[in-house]
């Protein structure tokens, strides 16, 4: 009786899904928009019958839609794309996102709704929708323009920040309230899983699934890649993160496979069906009365969508250097929200801690902000003209030196080349700690696990304490020399840099005081996080002082092979990253 009821229910929400859809491909609007009103049209909320028997059932549909959601907007991640617009788009995307959260808040605070209420609804407002821009883009034949590879760099950015909104939003919702340590804590752990899962992940997934797809059988990398998808996830649901964020890494992960193009093509079907399913339930639990009950914080959220991310947006990508006419294209581009919102609002319900009003305004804010967001983009070039014959010639000339100063007069490419072996050496030494943190991180929980079974006669916890300690450190012995290393190449890249306009023998000073100052106090830094880190592994003196000249011994023993086995893992990933993507 129950697969007779789930069938039923799966058959009235894609046959009436399908037929809504057509009607709005007919009339050239978001198929997004027709699975919410499909789900409205089947809703508990709707006379004369409510058509969905099991609702609970189609809600764990919806989770999957989620799942899949999240997957393939991390199967469209990509590290050299945001590499192209990184500065404006990291800019762009945390003004946004600062501006939002605040106008958000203030508006909740304005209505009188309660603190989580507010909070929620400004993390609402902070992400555009990127499945909403694409299509409009599409449609409208600007992908390739530039203010759209712009928006598109925003929108990976914006994807990326919203996991850590989501992750802070759940520490929130547990406590009732945050901390500036407790936000620190999380965003801190949060980065570090993300950089360990990105590298581990880039090294280890994409070899598998160039095994997988040896064997030349769809059917054979669908499962493998499905199976992944849902191993991953369930990993970080042991650890206490959102599905979402484990759904969106895994396909980050994938990106960087030579199948992509075949994923991408298997996972579709599967995506549609369930992404179909997730928005139908929006829909579901959509009340009209309540739309009707709130009209007027809805309109009022509207224009502070558009408005504010118009100005918001447009702002941070004129801060980085862009011109007027492209920074309003991106601002009225991306003045809407979506399929985070969604997700964000269906957070705060199933936590328990915000409205229930506050669902369906933030999916008719969608809705309306949606409808608009072609017209907004249509509009952004008569509207730049019209700006532009009206400002003032002083506010005109200096954008003109602004960006011209960021962008440097003579010797630009130089400065590049400098600015890129900075980036490059900076993110070398990041990496690296991250992997050394994370080695001691899961040294912890493998002391508190009871899976490290000692036989009766070893006794005391310090032994145990001890194997691991000393394994973590050599583990971590091969980030902390590349560490290491990168530093004094920085302090020699530095010390030349900053004493090219100096004199001679002054140079010279300058110089030594960089390049042996910066790896001095690097040296000192390391060992401090080290004695950090170590802390809760380090046993009795008598043992720290035996494992400390064991490790010492083995690290002068095998210092040669520790600097061969991160350049070989270093050029793995490089080929990784580097490698052509199969477009077969």
């Amino acid at each position: 009786m129950h697969a007779l009821s789930f069938i039923q229910d799966l058959a009235v929400i894609m046959l009436v899904a399908g037929f809504v859809t057509v009607v709005f491909q007919r009339i050239k609007q978001p198929v997004v928009l027709g699975y919410i009103l499909a789900g409205l049209i089947i809703g508990p909320h709707t006379p004369p019958l409510p058509l969905i028997h099991n609702q609970e059932t189609v809600e764990t549909l919806a989770e999957l839609g989620i799942v899949f959601l999240m997957f393939s907007l991390g199967l469209e991640f990509n590290l050299r794309k945001l590499q192209k617009v990184g500065a404006t788009a990291f800019v762009a995307a945390i003004t946004e996102i600062v501006v939002m959260v605040c106008i958000g808040y203030e508006i909740g605070q304005y209505f009188g709704w309660k603190v989580m209420d507010s909070i929620f609804l400004g993390a609402m407002l902070a992400i555009s929708s990127t499945t909403i821009i694409v299509k409009a883009l599409e449609e409208l034949g600007m992908k390739r323009e530039r203010f759209a590879q712009l928006i598109f760099g925003i929108l990976i950015v914006e994807d990326i920040l919203a996991i850590g909104i989501i992750a802070l939003l759940s520490g929130m919702a547990a406590t009732g309230t945050v901390s500036t340590g407790e936000a620190v804590g999380t965003i801190g752990k949060l980065v570090l899983f993300m950089v360990v899962s990105l590298v581990v992940g880039i090294l280890v997934v994409p070899r598998l699934l160039d095994y997988v797809a040896s064997f030349k059988r769809h059917e054979t990398l669908l499962v493998s890649v499905l199976g992944l998808l849902f191993g991953f996830c369930l990993l970080v649901i042991k650890m206490d993160y959102s599905i979402a964020l484990g759904a969106f890494m895994i396909g980050a992960i994938m990106a960087e496979a030579k199948q992509i193009r075949a994923i991408e093509r298997l996972i579709e079907p599967v995506r549609d069906m369930f992404s179909a399913i997730f928005f139908v339930t929006i829909g579901l639990m959509l009340d009209p009365n309540a739309i009707v009950e709130y009209a007027v914080p809805i309109m009022v959220i509207s224009a502070a969508v558009i408005l504010g991310k118009i100005i918001s947006c447009g702002t941070g990508t004129l801060l980085a250097g862009n011109d007027g006419r492209t920074s309003l294209r991106v601002g009225m581009g991306l003045a809407q929200i979506g399929e985070f919102s969604f997700i964000i609002a269906t957070l705060g319900l199933t936590l328990n801690v915000t409205s229930h009003f506050l669902y369906p305004i933030a999916v008719a804010t969608s809705v309306v902000t949606t409808l608009l967001t072609p017209y907004l983009i249509r509009a952004a070039d008569p509207l730049s003209n019209r700006l532009t014959q009206r400002v003032p010639g002083k506010i005109a000339r200096f954008f003109d030196w602004y960006q011209g100063w960021l962008q440097g007069e003579g010797n630009a490419e130089d400065r590049a080349l400098l600015a890129g072996l900075y980036r490059k050496l900076i993110l070398q030494i990041f990496v690296n700690v991250c992997l050394v943190a994370a080695l001691f991180v899961a040294a912890r929980h493998l002391l508190a696990s009871p899976l490290l079974h000692l036989p009766a006669w070893a006794g005391e916890i310090d032994l145990k304490k001890s194997l691991i300690w000393g394994s973590t450190l050599l583990l971590s012995a091969p980030f902390l020399i590349a560490a290491f290393r990168k530093l004094q190449a920085f302090s020699l890249l530095l010390a030349d840099h900053a004493t090219q306009t100096l004199a001679s023998a002054q140079a010279d000073k300058v110089r030594r005081v960089i390049s042996r100052g910066i790896p001095a106090i690097s040296l000192a830094f390391l060992t401090i996080l080290l004695l950090a880190l170590s802390w809760p592994l380090i046993p009795s003196l008598k043992l720290t002082l035996a494992v400390a000249v064991i490790v010492g011994l083995l690290f002068i023993i095998l210092r040669r092979w520790f600097v061969r086995m991160h350049y070989l893992l270093q050029i793995s990933l490089l080929e990784t990253l580097n490698q052509k993507k199969d477009e077969h």
